[in-house]
């Protein structure tokens, strides 16, 4: 399965500490960023996979479990630390559950939104990716 936890850049200071993704951080060229928040208790989002875009999931507030399945073993990873990202290659399922309150998940793709690009029910998945 071609998933890794990657150490963000943490940039110490009293008044705050700051980290960076940049171009070292994320293999892949940022195309499109965007957020999950207000997520109500019980609510899972994901349910998906993608024939090509990759993805680098930071919770940058509270926690959620990332579970993943590469059709052959399922993995679950808990993001709770805003200086750590998942990065999700394609091909890989991916559900977002356990939202901590407060829990803000950032998403940075490695392309726009394409629909096409999503696998939204996991037996089409499993045909795809495990022939």
């Amino acid at each position: 399965m071609e998933i890794k936890i990657v150490n963000i850049p943490k940039i110490e200071d009293p008044r705050g500490n700051l980290s960076v993704i940049e171009k070292e951080v994320v293999p892949f060229e940022i195309k499109r960023v965007y957020y999950l928040y207000d997520v109500p208790a019980g609510a899972e989002r994901g349910g998906h996979a993608h024939k090509k875009l990759q993805q680098f999931l930071v919770a940058l507030s509270g926690s959620f479990d990332v579970i993943l399945n590469d059709g052959k073993v399922e993995k679950t990873v808990t993001l709770n630390k805003p200086f750590e990202g998942l990065l999700i290659t394609n091909g890989i399922w991916r559900e977002l559950k356990n939202f901590s309150s407060g829990a803000v998940c950032l998403v940075v793709a490695s392309d726009v939104f394409e629909e096409a690009d999503y696998i939204r029910e996991f037996d089409e998945f499993l045909a795809i990716f495990n022939q």
